[in-house]
């Protein structure tokens, strides 16, 4: 989350406030001051992208009323209280009401910058996994997250509308770094049972026994409730399938053959995500025969990202962007031999390696060190072997290389066309007739 937090200091003492204020400004914070709690509370709703450090004695609303009017609106929000030398007893009442902490006056400024920085870092985190179930409980937001233009990409979103509303069993299959997680949450909320239980286990990280029993049940003494039971009327995703035991393979195809559709929908939605690291198999060899049938009737596949043509510059480019704004430095500029480098690279890794590549390389501009080429060499031989061999024809390496500087230099001035024209020494209609042909949009990057 790249927003600042904001400290609400309430307390009636004006001098108070701005000793409050001023010290934790110089701490590096944001800070807002209310003279009163009612003032505050207009300003403070779930989600406020923050803390509150309040005084616990206050006239009108006091600190612990106060205090109960913000756990009713967020419970999770955290509330520093500030107590006179008596007022102890009343702070531990504060902390059993949701308090994340107190301080007694007079206070060490070093200790308050100290829980400052523990209740932001908590108010942080408590926001950003708000934010990710939201998002995994979105389809559009998910769908979003497949990025990439290219044709094979269109189509993998298709496919998962589609099988989405479909609501059958579904297989997922795949190289590894392609996001077969994600794809597996977006059939889920994409479909009629969004908003339903979507219940993800792997396979492969249990011993035998204990599987049967998360899966199958009857839970060991003090274990939640098998797994298909708890997924009933969602979603069950077995990430892993081919890690299933042959018997436990037996026992999940009759529990889909026992699933009675009469009324149009399963009990459970059972969505496999296959993990096949071994290049001289498919992920058929793992699984028998009639499981796998039954769970490939809907088969996907995302597509490995050396298929992707210029997504591939698109994505590294967004990702180094990304990691420098994180950074706080310049992200590295690409040249064509590297674009082409990137272009041809295999990627055995697919996205999830990029990713590494992307913040690696914003590392090494940091330090004004190395380039994007010694990094692709270092990654393995076979990345070393494909670059010096024969790739894609010239042709599209161009094109690639300048949608990516167009895409680039639209995205840093913001839209502004003349001051692209500028900068690439492009006329405009020769600008306008290349985002065209490149599918960019002006009104994309405003």
């Amino acid at each position: 989350m790249s927003e600042s937090m904001t400290i609400a200091i309430v307390d009636d003492e004006e001098d108070m406030r701005q000793s409050i204020s001023q010290w934790l400004s110089l701490a590096g914070y944001n800070t807002e001051t209310f003279s009163n709690a009612q003032d505050a509370l207009h300003k403070i709703s779930a989600d406020f992208k923050g803390i509150v450090i309040s005084d616990i004695k206050m006239p009108g609303m006091d600190g612990m009323a106060f205090l109960k009017r913000l756990m009713g609106i967020d419970s999770a929000l955290p509330v520093i209280l500030i107590t006179g030398h008596g007022d102890v007893p009343m702070a531990v009442e504060a902390m059993r009401v949701g308090a994340y902490d107190f301080l007694e006056k007079p206070f060490d400024p070093d200790r308050m910058s100290d829980l400052a920085r523990r209740a932001t870092q908590a108010r942080r985190l408590t926001l950003e996994n708000r934010q990710l179930r939201r998002e995994l409980s979105d389809g559009t937001v998910l769908i979003r997250k497949l990025a990439g233009s290219s044709p094979i990409m269109e189509r993998l979103r298709e496919d998962i509308l589609d099988l989405a509303q479909a609501d059958g069993h579904v297989l997922i299959d795949g190289e590894t770094g392609t996001g077969k997680s994600l794809v597996a949450h977006a059939l889920h909320a994409c479909g009629p049972r969004q908003g339903k239980k979507f219940v993800q286990f792997s396979c492969a990280a249990y011993d035998d026994e204990e599987l049967a029993a998360r899966l199958f049940g009857p839970p060991f003494e003090g274990m939640p409730m098998p797994l298909v039971e708890e997924a009933r009327g969602g979603t069950l995703c077995l990430e892993d399938i081919e890690s299933l035991p042959s018997a436990m393979q037996a026992r999940l195809l009759s529990l889909i053959a026992d699933q009675d559709p009469a009324d149009g929908t399963m009990p459970v939605r059972i969505i496999a995500i296959c993990n096949n690291q071994d290049p001289d198999t498919r992920c058929e060899d793992h699984i028998r025969n009639d499981l796998y049938y039954r769970l490939a009737a809907m088969l996907i596949t995302p597509p490995p990202l050396r298929q992707r043509g210029e997504d591939i510059l698109n994505l590294f480019s967004r990702y180094t962007d990304t990691f420098a704004d994180e950074y706080g430095c310049e992200a590295p500029e690409i040249t064509a031999k590297e674009a082409a480098q990137l272009l041809q690279a295999p990627w055995p890794g697919n996205v999830r390696q990029l990713i590494n590549l992307a913040e690696r390389a914003v590392l090494q501009n940091r330090r004004g060190i190395g380039s994007i080429t010694s990094l692709l060499m270092s990654d393995n031989s076979e990345i070393q072997h494909s670059l010096v061999t024969e790739g894609k024809p010239l042709k599209d390496y161009v094109d690639a290389f300048e949608r990516m500087l167009i895409d680039n230099t639209m995205r840093r001035h913001r839209g502004s066309i003349a001051a692209v024209m500028d900068e690439l020494s492009l006329p405009r209609r020769t600008l306008n007739e290349k985002m065209a042909k490149y599918g960019l949009t002006r009104s994309d990057y405003l």
